[in-house]
């Protein structure tokens, strides 16, 4: 139990902390003339919570939930956050094409990299690279847009006059910034002591207690930011978190994680794991491309994610990936 609480504390502190990390990012943006939808990609697309814990999962030796959460995140995101956008608040979203393809295409960046594994700080600094000419289309595209994605007068009213009450604090405001990214850092390291903690505890899957528990836990974060837009009548925020996290995750989170220590790729990651995710990335893609969110695409998102769960415990028991 005690193992359990220290994981769901530091899970906790995570969470709390990217909150507060993008708030006050986002109002430092929104003196610049960008669409909301970019916004979005950017500052809930890069999990900051999940980078965290997932260098702090690979620094801890634990290689095989570290990789899981990549797989995990991405997963989640689509098979519970989008899923239960759909369910709760069906409504029509207009995600132009070119995103769609990118979101769709990402997983399959994994694909040359996984067969050439080990993966290593070269291989970080490519997936970085990958991440970065996303984020530079997504910004060239949308400042030369006639109406850039979801660009809402009334939210941006709002964000302005938050900035212009904060104009006066600027430092305070960066200063709760990095008080934020410490939190950051504790969160991420209590959770990765916690983890420890309960592989040892109950003897479970490394790389299949990241990929599902570890990750769910960290999901309630992004049903919030995709759900409560969607029943506010903007929607494009949420896809656009869910579109930047799954790009984010396979591309500069895998990166950065990396970058502070190798992995050796087993056979699980081709046969299952990364299968699972371009399928349901794709349908993901189709479903968001008919212009309109049903409620039975989020069933048939959830139903794949809940098989995804119950194949990977049952029939998946090896670590896919190890330190170098």
């Amino acid at each position: 139990m005690e193992a359990m609480f220290v994981f769901v504390s530091g899970a906790a502190l995570l969470i709390y902390s990217a909150e507060r990390l993008i708030g006050h990012l986002v109002r430092v943006a929104s003196s610049l003339n960008i669409s909301v939808f970019l916004l979005a990609i950017v500052f809930t697309g890069i999990e900051f919570d999940d980078v965290f814990l997932g260098v702090a999962l690979n620094l801890e030796d634990l290689g095989g939930v570290a990789l899981g959460t990549v797989f995990g995140t991405a997963l989640s995101l689509i098979g519970v956050v989008l899923a239960l956008a759909a369910i709760l608040t069906p409504t029509a979203v207009r995600v132009p094409r070119a995103y769609l393809v990118i979101f769709a295409a990402a997983p399959l960046t994994m694909i040359a990299f996984a067969l050439t594994a080990p993966l290593g700080a070269v291989d970080g600094v490519v997936l970085l690279g990958v991440f970065v000419l996303f984020i530079a289309y997504v910004v060239v595209r949308e400042s030369r847009a006639e109406k850039p994605v979801f660009r809402d007068e009334e939210m941006y009213e709002a964000l302005t006059t938050v900035q212009d009450a904060e104009k006066r604090s600027g430092w305070t405001g960066l200063g709760m910034a990095v008080l934020a990214i410490g939190g950051l850092v504790v969160g991420s390291a209590t959770t990765g002591i916690g983890t420890r903690g309960i592989l040892e505890t109950y003897g479970l899957n490394g790389t299949v207690f990241g990929a599902t528990i570890a990750t769910l836990v960290l999901t309630v974060e992004d049903v919030f930011l995709t759900v409560e837009p969607a029943r506010r009548g903007a929607p494009e925020i949420g896809v656009g978190n869910v579109i930047g996290s799954v790009v984010f995750s396979v591309t500069g989170k895998l990166g950065i994680i990396l970058l502070t220590g190798g992995l050796v790729v087993g056979q699980n990651v081709l046969s299952w794991h990364l299968p699972a995710l371009i399928v349901l990335t794709g349908l993901a893609a189709y479903f968001l491309s008919t212009g309109q969110l049903r409620r039975w695409h989020g069933f048939v998102l959830l139903g794949l994610y809940a098989a995804y769960w119950i194949v990977s415990f049952g029939a998946f028991g090896e670590i896919p990936a190890e330190m170098d």
